[in-house]
């Protein structure tokens, strides 16, 4: 769309909520691991007391896509062989040899095998536009725009932002740049990991006062279907080798028509334990281990 769609539409908020609810349904169950620095991308840090703060603006679409944030699903474990840190196929909706033998371990009923495939149990990222409005550890990217990098907890900040749970909550959609709202990021370090739950939004506010500023910003912002592009993703037989050799040491010759998929979760109980494990999924777990894994 163009920019005076994008004001008259005032973000599309009726698409958005039906993506956000999309992404919430049960039956839906740009990883670079180059050493390069990729500018585009922004993180906040934590200041010597261990937290962290930054006020950030969420972004609307890009012309030409109709989302403002993409998601990646990614596996990231050690084993024998070393490290296993991919994008995982099933971002793409296609089968996957981690997931799928991550059911196959689940379905066995033992607890040791559970525990295995919850060490290896996916990771999701989500990517958006954002307008960096206070960054007290780099001042000089206030005022930028930025890819976003950022877990579920804060997904469901959005969420919770955009389907509040009370009658006397307003909806509110942060990727308006007329009637979005800036989100404080707030972070602690609990039990070693950073912790996203005192973030929020503020009120609703107009990002600019002009459109041409506002214009301008939304001229700067980086498309998000890259993230999707089957390049960034391994095939299913070099992954199926990959995890071989990860967990063995040995090369694999299985091929991709060889392989079928593991029956399905015949226990409800069993479905349900698969669902809360992957919904506890820590924002920068991935981070973690990717920042292991080049130190070794």
């Amino acid at each position: 769309m163009d920019f005076n769609t994008l004001k008259q539409s005032s973000s599309n908020f009726d698409t958005l909520t039906k993506a956000i609810e999309a992404n919430l349904s049960p039956e839906d169950n740009k990883n670079n691991k180059s050493k390069y620095q990729d500018e585009r991308l922004w993180k906040p840090e934590l200041d010597k007391t261990g937290n962290g703060y930054a006020v950030i603006r969420f972004l609307p679409a890009v012309e030409g896509e109709d989302l403002p944030w993409q998601r990646v699903w990614s596996h990231a474990f050690q084993d024998m062989g070393g490290w296993y840190i991919e994008n995982s196929l099933t971002t793409l909706g296609q089968k996957d040899p981690v997931s799928e033998d991550n059911t196959r371990l689940w379905n066995t009923g033992l607890d040791s095998d559970k525990e295995i495939a919850r060490k290896r149990k996916r990771k999701l990222s989500y990517f958006a536009n954002i307008l960096v409005i206070s960054d007290p550890k780099h001042p000089e990217k206030e005022g930028k725009t930025f890819l976003f990098k950022f877990g579920k907890k804060i997904f469901d900040k959005i969420t919770e932002a955009m389907q509040p749970a009370f009658e006397d909550e307003k909806p509110v959609n942060p990727f308006d740049f007329w009637k979005g709202a800036n989100f404080k990021l707030k972070i602690r370090k609990v039990d070693g990991y950073w912790n996203y739950d005192k973030s929020e939004f503020d009120s609703p506010v107009q990002i600019k006062e002009s459109d041409d500023e506002i214009k301008a910003i939304w001229k700067q912002q980086h498309p998000l279907k890259p993230f999707l592009d089957p390049s960034n993703f391994k095939s299913y037989d070099e992954l199926k080798e990959k995890l071989n050799r990860t967990i063995t040491g040995v090369r694999s010759t299985t091929t991709a028509d060889k392989v079928d998929l593991p029956p399905q979760v015949n226990s409800k109980v069993k479905s349900n334990e698969v669902a809360s494990t992957s919904a506890s999924d820590d924002d920068d777990t991935l981070s973690y281990f990717s920042k292991l894994a080049e130190e070794q």
